[in-house]
């Protein structure tokens, strides 16, 4: 029998990842219906994939068609609920990115997992593609040395007109700014190839978009494998690019693309010594793209057929999270931030901007360091 999937939210990223994705697993799946809270949207998406009913409602589609898995396409506001409730339902759930708007958000979605499922898993497509597969087995097996130090990049563009929706920029319905919702895809792949990180030290600003959040951040953070990596997430950068580099004692290996890679976008290139022929042994042997979320959505319904937790969800989805939360703590207090301290009762385990959101936006909007130390010394 097909895994019987619902989608919530029929706007761009459904219809143009999550429904064509779908499609591509062929007789494996079958996509029940769809919902919106725009009965328009949700209906001409139905009418337009040939799929046979739609809701305004998630908890009158769990009970009338009680669907296997539900993806959720939806602002990042809306996750957490969508996810709970699915979950409660007994379907397995895929969500878009950021998983939610907190690690207590995180934690109370996976509170409602079993212990061999439903489980919740997390749209970080990057880390599916061949390449990315294959340098992890490699880092797994030592081929490469250890890793020294890496730099993660996403610098990309959005005019002032991309802020005019209304969930987005805000702490109360994104989360944060670009940590959050567009360099979190990069920062996620990093984590997938580095594993534990240890502490973290960044800056924040609000530069030129009129938001609560930043639209500009910089971090340093620590591995517990000794490697340094440089983070930088910005929503002003006219040339975009999205970048990962990795210098390990025997390679330097990184991909460069915008928003997905194929095999063409990466340079693996060797240390001084290593032979011709072990360098060319280090190339996947498949060419699977980053573009699509094809490869992850095909990895789910495999875990689902074989009853596993699938990757990038659990600690392996919640370590970006953690990370995410670090950066914004290290920035809104000026002083560097081990994880360990991201546990329940710390301020930025239950929201990034910490106690008091209107602070937060004053000081990134102040520029945060000076502005904490001026804080520090009135006090």
């Amino acid at each position: 029998m097909p895994i019987r999937v619902a989608v919530i939210g029929t706007g761009a990223i459904s219809r143009g990842q999550h429904l064509p994705s779908l499609a591509a697993l062929g007789d494996r799946v079958e996509v029940v219906a769809v919902a919106d809270v725009n009965a328009s949207a949700a209906e001409a998406a139905a009418s337009e994939f040939g799929i046979p009913a739609w809701y305004t409602d998630l908890a009158e589609l769990l009970v009338a068609e009680k669907p296997d898995l539900v993806t959720l396409a939806t602002p990042p506001i809306a996750h957490k609920d969508a996810a709970i409730a699915a979950l409660d339902a007994g379907a397995w759930v895929l969500s878009e990115k950021p998983p939610t708007l907190s690690l207590a958000d995180y934690d109370e979605i996976a509170a409602h997992e079993g212990e061999n499922g439903p489980f919740a898993s997390y749209v970080f497509q990057h880390r599916f593609g061949s390449a990315a597969e294959r340098l992890r087995a490699l880092i797994a097996d030592g081929s490469l040395g250890r890793p020294l130090v890496a730099q993660c990049d996403t610098l990309w563009y959005r005019t002032p007109d991309y802020f005019a929706v209304p969930w987005r920029g805000k702490w109360a319905t994104e989360g944060g700014g670009p940590t959050m919702g567009h360099g979190i895809h990069q920062m996620d792949t990093l984590l997938s190839l580095l594993g534990e990180w240890t502490d973290v030290t960044a800056v924040m600003s609000t530069l030129a978009r009129d938001t609560e959040t930043e639209d500009v951040s910089f971090a340093v953070v620590r591995f517990a494998s000794g490697a340094l990596c440089s983070i930088s997430n910005s929503l002003l950068s006219p040339r975009e690019t999205s970048r990962v580099r990795v210098d390990f004692e025997r390679a330097t290996v990184e991909v460069e693309h915008l928003y997905g890679y194929d095999n063409s976008h990466w340079t693996w290139t060797p240390a001084p010594g290593v032979d011709a022929e072990t360098a060319a042994s280090w190339a996947p042997a498949e060419d699977v793209p980053s573009s699509t979320h094809v490869p992850q959505f095909t990895h789910v319904v495999d875990c689902m057929e074989r009853g596993e937790r699938p990757r990038a969800s659990g600690d392996d989805g919640r370590r970006v999270m953690e990370l995410a939360a670090g950066m914004y703590k290290s920035a809104l207090t000026g002083r560097s931030v081990a994880r360990e301290e991201l546990v329940p009762g710390d301020d930025f385990y239950a929201s990034m901007a910490g106690a008091d959101a209107e602070r937060a936006t004053a000081l990134i909007h102040a520029g945060t360091i000076s502005s904490v130390r001026e804080e520090a010394a009135d006090a």
